[in-house]
């Protein structure tokens, strides 16, 4: 795995420990497949690593919103379209939103709850990307990326 890939993984897996997800390895190879290993824009400019959508309901303080072009997996192709996205003044503020809200929709949607409930990685991503996600692709994606980071992780230790 190209160094500079890992390392935003391994800070992202610090930020995911810091707010106690349950599986924070495979919650920064999320923000990693979402973000594009934090260069796409809305990482860039607001911090935001999973595509966050502005919430209705806020349990943080307002940090602002930004509105960026996004795709979406709609009736079997992708689609372009502008969204309003949250925007964090931290990765640890991005990481602890995501989990609550996870949280807080669990008894809404049963693949969050699933997720949180999940006794390995895999099964974790396989079951929140079922509604996280348009991309039917995406936990197999994820997968990829979080088997290669321990791979390569075994290798350097």
């Amino acid at each position: 795995m190209d160094p500079i890939k890992r390392q935003f993984i391994s800070n992202c897996s610090i930020s995911a420990r810091i707010v106690a997800h349950p599986f924070p390895d495979m919650a920064a190879c999320e923000a990693a497949l979402e973000s594009a290993y934090g260069q796409s824009l809305l990482a860039l400019h607001a911090n935001n690593l999973f595509g966050m959508k502005a919430h209705i309901n806020k349990e943080h303080p307002d940090w602002g919103t930004i509105v960026l072009p996004t795709k979406e997996f709609l009736g079997g192709e992708w689609k372009e379209e502008k969204a309003v996205f949250e925007r964090y003044p931290t990765l640890d503020d991005c990481f602890a939103d995501r989990l609550n809200t996870l949280t807080r929709l669990s008894s809404v949607y049963p693949n969050y709850k699933a997720a949180l409930q999940a006794t390995t990685p895999e099964d974790y991503v396989t079951a929140v990307s079922k509604t996280w996600s348009t991309d039917p692709n995406r936990a197999t994606k994820v997968i990829m990326i979080y088997r290669e980071y321990v791979a390569d992780s075994e290798q350097t230790a």
